[in-house]
C-alpha cells in the first residue's frame, strides 16, 4: 500500500483522500487549457527544452501543468519522474492535492520542511527553500527525470532556482536533460532580461483581459481614487532609484489616518455592499492601522500578515471564505497562489511601480464564484510623477486616468478612443501597405517639412505614459531609446513570423569606438513578448541596468535647459536658412529627442509619407472618375439629364 507522506501539512477540514477523489472526478479541461498543453507538447517535439506558459491568475495553471505530467513522454526507460517546484507552502500543498487527484495510482512525495522525499517517487513536489538547503537536492538523479515544472515561474531567475536548473542540466539547452516548463501569470521579462537564463521559449499566452472576454474569469469593474499621498520623497530600490518603492519609506508616506480614511470612504461609497473585500497594504504597520480605521467606522475588518501563526491564518481565511466578515486586510500574503474565489472587491491601498505586482493583486478577485457577478477594483492613485502603475495602465491608458465603475470592456473602449485620437501620426503611416493588426482606423497627417515631422510628439504620448524613459517613436510601431554613448534599444512590432499573431521584439544596438568600419555593432535580440507592455517593461529594466539614468530619464533637470549650440546647428540644417532656431526656442531635452528621430530615418519616413500622399491623391481622383463614369452608365426611368 502506498504511503501518503504529506497528510500532516494539509490544512483542509476534510481528509486529503476525499479531496483527491473529488478533484479526480471533477477535472475537465477547458478549451484553452487543452490548447496550452498541446502548445507545450508541440514545443517539446520541435526541440525546445525550456518552455514558459503565460496564463492569467484564475486560469487553472496548476491543473494545466499537472495534466502535462502524463502527456510528456519519458526520455528513456528510467527517465520517467517529474519534479514540481514552488516557492511557497500554499503552492506546494495545492500542487500536491492536484497531483493526487489527477494520478491516484502514482507515488507522490513532498520535499518541504521536515518532510523528506525519497528521490524515487513518480512525482515529487518540493519547496524551493527545502530542496536547495544543505545537500537535499543530491538525492534526485537528473537521469531519472523527464519533466521539471516550476510554479509562479517569474521567480525562476532567482539564485535558488538557477542552482536547481544547474543540477538538472538545464542551465543551457541540452538533449539529455529533462524538459522544463515554467508557469506564471506575470511572465514578463521584468528582471533585467535574465529570464533567458532559464526559459528559451514562451509557447502559450492568454492574459486576464482575454479570459474576461471569454467568460473564464469574472467581469471586473474599476474605480480609481486620487489620494493625497505625497510620494516625491519615498525612497526607491535599484540604481538611481528606478526600482520599486522601499517598503518602510512608502509606508511612512501612505499610512496616515487622513489617507487611510480616504480609502475607506471611497470603498464605503462605491463598494460597501460587497460581501468579501481584500485590502492590500504596504507593511504590517499599515495593515494594523487600516484595520483599526475600518473598525472605527463600524466595519468588521480583520487582518493576516506573514507573521500571523499558520493555524490562526487558516482559521481567519476559512471564516473569510464563509463570509463571516466582509473585509480582510493583508500585506503581501495573498499576491500569489492563494485561491479565495469569493472575493468580490479589491482595495489597492498601496501604490506600486511593479506591473506584475499590480496584476497579481487584482488577479485575486477574478476567479468565478457562484452568485458573484463581478469584482470591483478600487485603486488609490497617488502622485503620478514617480512612475507608479495603476489599473488604467494595464489597458494601455495613461496612469492618470480617473475612472469610476468602469468595466474591462469600457476600459478597452477608452483605449481605442485614445488610439483613434492619436492615430494621426506619421509613424503609423510610414508603411501604409502593411496593416498593424489593430482594430482602429489610422488616418494620415500632412507635414510640410522633415522638421515638422520630428517636432510632433504625439507618437510618444502612449509609451511615455507607461515608461519613465525618453522613448521616441521612429516608425510604424517602432520606438527607440538612446544611451549617452550612441547605443540604443529598438522596440518594434514583429509580424514577419506570423501576421495573425504579431508580437513585439526588442534589439540592443551597441555603438562602436571611433575609427571602426561601422559605427554600430550587429543588433542583438533582447526579447520577444506577446504584449507591448511586457516588452516595454523588459526594455526598461535592461536600460536601467546598462544605460546612464541621468541620460535616459525624462524628468532630469538638464532636459529643461536651453538647447546647445551643437544641437541648434544640427537641427537648423532641416530648416530654411532665413528661419533658424535661436537659443531659447527649444529645450535641450526636446532637441535630443528630435535629433534621435533624424538619426533613425526621419528623412526617409518623410519621403515615404509624401510618396504615399501622392499615391493616395491619385487613387482618390481615379475613384472619383470611375464613380462618375458608373453614374453615367446607369439607366433610370425619367427625363434624361443633359
Amino acid at each position: 500500500m502506498r504511503k501518503t507522506v504529506y497528510m500532516p501539512i494539509l490544512l483542509a477540514s476534510r481528509s486529503f483522500s476525499t479531496t483527491a477523489r473529488l478533484l479526480s472526478s471533477a477535472v475537465r479541461l477547458r478549451d484553452y487549457q487543452e490548447e496550452c498543453i498541446q502548445s507545450v507538447l508541440s514545443g517539446i517535439e520541435n526541440g525546445h527544452k525550456r518552455l514558459g506558459i503565460s496564463l492569467a491568475t484564475g486560469s487553472g495553471k496548476t491543473v494545466v501543468f499537472t495534466q502535462l505530467i502524463d502527456r510528456v513522454k519519458p526520455l528513456s526507460d528510467i527517465a520517467t519522474q517529474t519534479l514540481i517546484i514552488a516557492h511557497r507552502r500554499e503552492l506546494v500543498e495545492q500542487a500536491a492535492r492536484h497531483c493526487e487527484g489527477a494520478y491516484p495510482d502514482k507515488k507522490i512525495d513532498i520535499e518541504m520542511g521536515k518532510l523528506s522525499a525519497s528521490g524515487f517517487a513518480d512525482i515529487t513536489v518540493a519547496s524551493l527553500q527545502s530542496i536547495t538547503s544543505q545537500d537535499r537536492m543530491l538525492k534526485f538523479d537528473p537521469a531519472r527525470f523527464k519533466l521539471v515544472l516550476v510554479d509562479e515561474a517569474h521567480h525562476i531567475v532567482a539564485p535558488g532556482y538557477l542552482r536547481i536548473l544547474q543540477h538538472f542540466g538545464l542551465s543551457t539547452k541540452q538533449p539529455a536533460s529533462p524538459n522544463l516548463v515554467g508557469v506564471s501569470a506575470t511572465f514578463s521579462r521584468f528582471d533585467g532580461l535574465k529570464l533567458g537564463a532559464a526559459i528559451d521559449e514562451i509557447v502559450y499566452h492568454k492574459d486576464y483581459v482575454e479570459m474576461i472576454g471569454d467568460k473564464w474569469l469574472t467581469n471586473v469593474i474599476f474605480t480609481t481614487v486620487k489620494s493625497t499621498a505625497d510620494l516625491s520623497k519615498v525612497r526607491t530600490k535599484g540604481r538611481a532609484g528606478s526600482g520599486e518603492f522601499e517598503t518602510g519609506s512608502l509606508s511612512e508616506a501612505v499610512n496616515t489616518n487622513e489617507i487611510n480614511d480616504i480609502a475607506i470612504r471611497a470603498w464605503n461609497a462605491k463598494a460597501a455592499g460587497r460581501k468579501s473585500t481584500l485590502v492590500f497594504c504596504v507593511d504590517i504597520n499599515h495593515v494594523v492601522s487600516m484595520t483599526k480605521r475600518f473598525r472605527h467606522y463600524g466595519f468588521d475588518a480583520r487582518y493576516v500578515t506573514g507573521e500571523t501563526p499558520i493555524k490562526e491564518r487558516a482559521e481567519r481565511l476559512d471564516a473569510f471564505k464563509r463570509g463571516d466578515f466582509p473585509v480582510l486586510v493583508n500585506c503581501g500574503v495573498f499576491t500569489e497562489g492563494t485561491d479565495i474565489p469569493n472575493i468580490d472587491c479589491i482595495l489597492l491601498a498601496r501604490p506600486t511601480k511593479s506591473r506584475n505586482l499590480l496584476i497579481q493583486m487584482i488577479g485575486r478577485g477574478m476567479r468565478l464564484y457562484p452568485g458573484k457577478e463581478n469584482c470591483h477594483v478600487i485603486d488609490m492613485v497617488s502622485t503620478l510623477e514617480t512612475g507608479i502603475v495603476t489599473t488604467p495602465t494595464l489597458f494601455g491608458l495613461d496612469p492618470s486616468e480617473i475612472v469610476s465603475g468602469v468595466s474591462a470592456d469600457e476600459m478597452r473602449e477608452k483605449r481605442q478612443e485614445k488610439e483613434e485620437k492619436t492615430a494621426e501620426l506619421p509613424d503609423n503611416s510610414a508603411a501604409p501597405e502593411q496593416p498593424s493588426g489593430r482594430n482602429h482606423k489610422i488616418t494620415m497627417t500632412d507635414y510640410d517639412s522633415v522638421f515638422d515631422l520630428i517636432s510632433d510628439t504625439s507618437g510618444e504620448k502612449h509609451i511615455r505614459s507607461l515608461s519613465q524613459y525618453t522613448w521616441v517613436q521612429v516608425g510604424a510601431d517602432r520606438y527607440v531609446l538612446s544611451g549617452q554613448d550612441g547605443s540604443y534599444i529598438r522596440l518594434e512590432r514583429d509580424e514577419t513570423r506570423d501576421p495573425d499573431s504579431a508580437r513585439y521584439i526588442a534589439w540592443i544596438v551597441r555603438a562602436l569606438p571611433p575609427g571602426t568600419k561601422s559605427p554600430f555593432a550587429t543588433p542583438r535580440e533582447l526579447l520577444v513578448s506577446p504584449t507591448f507592455e511586457n516588452a516595454l517593461h523588459g526594455c526598461d529594466k535592461y536600460a536601467q541596468e546598462h544605460f546612464a539614468h541621468v541620460w535616459i530619464a525624462r524628468r532630469m533637470r538638464w532636459r529643461d535647459g536651453p538647447a546647445t549650440d551643437g544641437q541648434l546647428k544640427f537641427l537648423n540644417k532641416q530648416r530654411p536658412a532665413d528661419d533658424p532656431l535661436l537659443p531659447g526656442d527649444i529645450t535641450k531635452g526636446k532637441a535630443a529627442d528630435m535629433i534621435t528621430k533624424l538619426k533613425h530615418g526621419a528623412k526617409g519616413r518623410f519621403a515615404s509619407l509624401r510618396a504615399h500622399q501622392r499615391r493616395q491623391t491619385k487613387a482618390e481622383l481615379a475613384a472619383e472618375l470611375e464613380q462618375q463614369q458608373r453614374l453615367r452608365e446607369i439607366v433610370t426611368v425619367g427625363p434624361v439629364l443633359h
